[in-house]
């Protein structure tokens, strides 16, 4: 597949869980406009039209959007989807095949996708394991992809095939960038592992939510450390946020130092 030969990429960070921008709504849930390789590349739409707002505060024309990713089938990540097909004519959504599954919490609240936009005519379904969305840029599933490390999502569950199951979180979806000899990689939750996606890609640069957001220092500091090990050993730069949790971060950034960045609602970075 091509790799695009432009210059530096650059994120805007719609929504997340923090906001140090005036004026700009956070939200539980993600949203990033992604400029690279000569197109604007929307990745998660948050959990509300709140992303959409903020893009307008921001002086960000979500029209010129040329194609959005839907990193996995949950609320916090697709509850803007409506809006967007409805402030944009044109862009293509790419989801998973099981994008649409009911999804739930541990505790059994529902938090997957509304099921009537399931059928919608600017839906594609990204049903090979590597779809190359323009020169440099692909998505990748993670039905397939070798795990030999815990997901991360305990208690989540899915209806398939009429069952509720434990989730096994086939419905998310990775977006790599090459662009300038640079490999950058986005995840939404990560919730098949950031271990996992990390040793599989093996990414320049990745960028989403690790989703350790509920382990706590006294239970999962072993657990943490351990995770820090085998991410250093990586050549990866990471910039997270969303569902990685404080306690997680501070012990990452503890081993990980300046490869590890973290962002908040408004921001916009170069990676």
């Amino acid at each position: 597949m091509e790799r695009c030969k432009l210059g530096a990429m650059k994120i805007h960070v719609l929504v997340e869980n923090t906001s140090n921008c005036a004026g700009l709504v956070p939200e539980h849930g993600l949203s990033l406009l992604i400029e690279a390789c000569g197109r604007r590349i929307l990745f998660d739409m948050g959990a509300s039209e709140a992303f959409a707002a903020n893009a307008e505060r921001m002086g960000l024309d979500l029209g010129t959007v040329d194609v959005a990713v839907l990193s996995h089938g949950h609320y916090d990540h697709g509850g803007g989807l409506p809006h967007f097909l409805e402030i944009s004519s044109h862009a293509p959504v790419w989801v998973s095949p099981w994008a649409f599954e009911p999804h739930f919490n541990a505790t059994g609240k529902d938090i997957g996708l509304p099921p009537e936009l399931a059928e919608h005519p600017r839906l594609h379904t990204a049903t090979a394991t590597v779809t190359e969305l323009a020169p440099g840029i692909t998505l990748h599933q993670a039905a397939d992809m070798p795990c030999p490390y815990p997901a991360e999502g305990a208690g989540m569950e899915a209806i398939v095939n009429g069952h509720r199951v434990a989730d096994d979180f086939r419905h998310e979806q990775y977006l790599l960038i090459e662009e300038a000899g640079r490999r950058t990689l986005f995840s939404g939750c990560s919730h098949r592992g950031i271990l996992n996606i990390v040793t599989n890609f093996r990414p320049d640069v990745l960028v989403g939510g690790f989703h350790y957001m509920k382990a706590t220092a006294h239970t999962d500091t072993p657990r943490l450390q351990h995770a820090a090990d085998i991410l250093h050993a990586l050549p990866t730069r990471y910039y997270t946020g969303h569902c990685t949790g404080n306690v997680a971060y501070s012990i990452l950034k503890s081993k990980l130092g300046e490869r590890l960045h973290s962002f908040s609602t408004g921001q916009i970075f170069v990676p």
